[in-house]
């Protein structure tokens, strides 16, 4: 019975660091709103086109884990992303783009600050680690005519 009751407590420590190991690997909401601080003081500190080269580095310092940047006109066109698909994306209208249940994205990040200035957006989105589409809450902040922002994953 000791046996099978140790059994039982190993199983249970494994799916908690199992756990543990997964929540570490996901970006958290004060994560992600703090790196878009970071990134909008880069923005205002260094100008637009050293900024978003910086963004744009999947491997830079606004890229961590699931948390990246990423950069809109108010009119829906990608400044900049750091997910490592910047050259595909940049210079491309997104204002029509939609989540897997056909929710717009950027033109509710657009009405969100419009009407508050910066907030959270939920939306469906594949998560760049587990490739999966996911529920994810995203940042983001108006700077002059810029979305900046950045989204957590959640569980």
């Amino acid at each position: 019975m000791k046996a099978l009751l140790k059994g039982f407590a190993f199983v249970a420590f494994a799916g908690f660091v199992a756990g543990s190991a997964v929540a570490a690997e996901r970006g958290s909401a004060e994560e992600a709103s703090a790196l878009v601080k970071k990134a909008v003081t880069y923005i205002k500190a260094n100008g637009k086109e050293k900024a978003f080269a910086a963004i744009n580095d999947p491997k830079g310092q606004f890229a961590d884990r699931d948390l990246y940047i990423f950069v809109y006109d108010m009119k829906g066109t990608n400044m900049a992303i750091g997910n490592g698909n910047a050259a595909k994306m940049n210079g491309k209208n997104m204002l029509d783009m939609r989540d897997a249940d056909g929710k717009y994205i950027i033109k509710g990040f657009i009405d969100l600050l419009n009407a508050k200035g910066s907030g959270w957006f939920d939306y469906k989105w594949p998560n760049p680690v587990s490739k999966n589409v996911e529920a994810k809450s995203s940042y983001v902040e108006k700077v002059d005519d810029l979305i900046v922002g950045s989204g957590i994953y959640k569980q």
